[in-house]
């Protein structure tokens, strides 16, 4: 289930971040901003499909930002944006 995949995405990004201080704090606030916005979006009743869209550009763009320094929360990031994407089908 997308949902669950999200949640354990969110519990490893949380993790690893927490292990990590070498993530700069403008990648930290764009991550809490797509923590908030997923965690609206599973609190809905109904999923939207163009927030899950957005939801997935957001993910996609933050995992290719951390590809080259911390490749380790680039595939969590991806594993979130893989899931968003499943749920938007």
């Amino acid at each position: 289930m997308p949902t669950d995949d999200l949640k354990d995405a969110l519990k490893k990004l949380h993790a690893n971040l927490e292990s990590t201080n070498s993530v700069d704090t403008e990648l930290k606030t764009l991550l809490k901003v797509l923590e908030g916005d997923i965690q609206n979006l599973l609190a809905k009743k109904e999923d939207a499909p163009a927030d899950v869209d957005d939801l997935v550009t957001q993910a996609q763009s933050l995992s290719a930002k951390f590809a080259t320094e911390h490749p380790q929360l680039e595939r969590i990031v991806r594993e979130l944006a893989d899931s968003l994407a499943r749920m938007g089908i």
